[in-house]
């Protein structure tokens, strides 16, 4: 990395963000990934966006399922949050999920979750911004996010 990409990375981490998974099922496995870059963008219609990595192995697998599932992590799930960003291995080793019957993959005990489809991607730098459209939804009220800040988690206080 050059020195104006680690300027920008320690930059960029000066702003909390929360911890999402998406996730959806592949052959009845659950596949997916942790993404700190989880906005919601619009009411009507109801959309978020997550951005993607174009050296993400994982994104190509989910980017063509009919339903993908976002989980917002609850600050009590860093492990989870640890698991789901790791390069290698099987990400769902005891994290527990459960699957919609369309086919989302949803982290239990997460702060919300979100059943979506893509409806948009674009092209951006190094990675894709992905606007998806929210199809039904939940949050565990009461529940604080998991928060990502200066490459590190956290929960709020």
């Amino acid at each position: 990395m050059t020195m104006a990409e680690l300027d920008l990375r320690r930059v960029y981490g000066a702003y909390p963000t929360g911890v999402a998974a998406v996730a959806g099922l592949i052959g009845g496995r659950p596949v997916g990934l942790a993404a700190s870059s989880f906005v919601p963008v619009s009411l009507d219609p109801p959309l978020v966006s997550v951005c993607m990595a174009h050296t993400s192995t994982t994104w190509p697998l989910l980017r063509d399922l009919p339903h993908i599932g976002i989980s917002v992590l609850g600050a009590h799930q860093e492990e989870t949050g640890r698991r789901l960003g790791a390069r290698g291995g099987d990400r769902f080793a005891g994290v527990p999920w459960r699957s919609t019957a369309n086919g989302c993959v949803l982290i239990e005990d997460a702060a919300a979750w979100y059943d979506c489809t893509v409806e948009q991607q674009f092209r951006s730098g190094d990675h894709d911004i992905v606007v998806l459209r929210v199809h039904d939804l939940d949050a565990a009220y009461g529940t604080p996010p998991l928060v990502f800040h200066a490459s590190r988690f956290h929960q709020l206080r």
